[in-house]
């Protein structure tokens, strides 16, 4: 990632810096032909956020311009195949900076909200994930419930 990060100027094109006031933008750069490799620029304006989810996979995260904050949940619910009676609490904030890489796996899950707070400027990242990042789990914190959400993206 440290290299993508690098040499992100002489890959990514005009489209994969797409974005819209309508929330944050994914943007497919590269999908593998059996779906098990994929990635994307995703572009977040000033007070984009994530819903609360988790991936249902490995994946590992640089960025290449801004600051992307990311704040995670631990689960206290012993069961992590059910999706209702799931208790989450506030885990920590990380910033990461234009450079910064983080990774993270699908076991023990790695539930968090990303994004831009309204004070900052636009941030963009790319994301190299295990799969083809079509989907996601979405938690809903007060009703203690996850479900799988489908996610869009443009294609490049």
């Amino acid at each position: 990632m440290l290299d993508l990060i690098e040499q992100a100027g002489t890959f990514l094109e005009p489209q994969h810096y797409r974005s819209s006031d309508a929330g944050y933008t994914r943007n497919l750069i590269f999908n593998a032909p059996d779906e098990s490799l994929s990635l994307y620029s995703i572009v977040w304006l000033p007070g984009q956020w994530t819903p609360v989810h988790d991936h249902g996979s490995w994946g590992v995260v640089g960025v290449v311009e801004g600051v992307l904050e990311e704040r995670s949940y631990v689960r206290l619910s012993p069961d992590r195949g059910a999706n209702e009676e799931i208790d989450l609490v506030r885990g920590g904030t990380v910033l990461l900076r234009h450079g910064a890489v983080t990774s993270f796996v699908p076991n023990p899950d790695h539930i968090h909200v990303t994004g831009v707070p309204a004070e900052r400027s636009r941030a963009v990242s790319l994301h190299l994930y295990g799969r083809t990042m079509t989907s996601f789990n979405l938690y809903d914190v007060g009703a203690r419930t996850r479900r799988r959400m489908d996610v869009a993206h443009n294609e490049s």
